[in-house]
């Protein structure tokens, strides 16, 4: 089982609105809303590829309860902790009329107490005793300090030695997550800078971060580039991959599927260059749909048979 672990669950919104400025009031063309957040994301995804997947993390309220029966309605397993407050909501404004340039607004969500940490820390002991591969994603809520991420891996650890752990966060929460030690992180080109303290502007400057991250005990460090593809680290040697040309619809949710597509990957026992293949098609399939975390395993096949995997000195 691959467990995926969301702290800061939220609903996904997703606005359509042609020509989306400010100071003017607009008709929405279309709407969704979707149990979300990252970890949610990387579930649904994982769920779609044909893995056995539960998801777990903090909901709250009126909120936490449309995610939970959310989840329900699209069969994925769960196992929350409920606490007090509300969870959040994240919006997502797209203007098909505008490149479908996107507008983020996103809510904080509850804060949890240093009980219902310990209440969190409980549940990640019992679920990781029965997964393969547990995945923490997306920002913590307020009352969680930075180095959360790196206490939960370290419980993760404690209750199964063999369990791959998975990081994909930012800020404060990825540098003192990383001293954990997780087997795979997904920084972009900027949050690699802050993970180091040093300017990494060009190829061969990322290259040479990602082999220092790798040289602290991080067997895989994948750099996403947007649509450049991305540069990725895998167990010493370091690849970078490009995307085919492609429409993109809605680009949310890309990164949390192309970390599903490389844990999936993982699960499987894929070469190197063919989990990050497989983890770069999930991301791109995920950006021809209009909601975040979808992927049609159609286009997922298609995609990765036209990645291209170069591996860089």
């Amino acid at each position: 089982m691959i467990t995926t672990v969301t702290l800061n669950a939220a609903i996904d919104k997703t606005y359509t609105v042609p020509h989306f400025g400010t100071d003017n009031v607009f008709r929405v063309q279309s709407m969704t809303a979707v149990a979300g957040g990252k970890g949610i994301n990387v579930a649904r995804v994982t769920k779609t590829l044909g893995e056995v997947v539960t998801a777990t993390g903090f909901v709250a309220g009126s909120h936490g309860s449309f995610i939970t029966s959310g989840l329900d309605r699209e069969k994925i397993a769960h196992d929350f902790v409920q606490v007090d407050g509300e969870s959040r909501q994240c919006i997502t404004v797209l203007d098909p009329a505008n490149a479908n340039r996107q507008t983020e607004l996103l809510e904080p969500g509850p804060t949890i107490t240093s009980g219902q940490l310990d209440a969190m820390k409980r549940k990640i002991g019992e679920l990781a005793k029965r997964s393969t591969h547990m995945v923490f994603s997306g920002s913590l809520p307020k009352g969680c300090p930075a180095g959360t991420y790196a206490e939960l891996i370290e419980e993760a650890r404690s209750a199964n030695g063999s369990l791959r752990l998975i990081l994909d966060t930012s800020g404060d929460a990825l540098v003192a997550g990383i001293e954990a030690k997780p087997a795979l992180i997904k920084p972009n080109e900027h949050e690699i800078r802050k993970l180091l303290g040093k300017a990494a502007g060009t190829e061969a400057d990322l290259i040479a971060c990602i082999r220092d991250i790798m040289g602290r005990g991080i067997p895989y460090v994948v750099v996403s580039l947007g649509g450049n593809g991305a540069l990725a680290g895998c167990n010493g040697s370091v690849y970078r991959v490009q995307f085919p040309p492609m429409d993109i619809v809605n680009p949310v949710g890309s990164g949390d599927s192309m970390v599903s597509g490389m844990v999936v990957a993982m699960k499987r026992g894929y070469s190197d260059a063919d989990l990050l293949r497989f983890g770069c098609a999930c991301g791109s399939a995920n950006a021809l749909t209009p909601s975040a975390g979808n992927v049609r395993p159609e286009d997922v096949d298609r995609l990765f048979a036209g990645m291209s995997v170069a591996e860089r000195n």
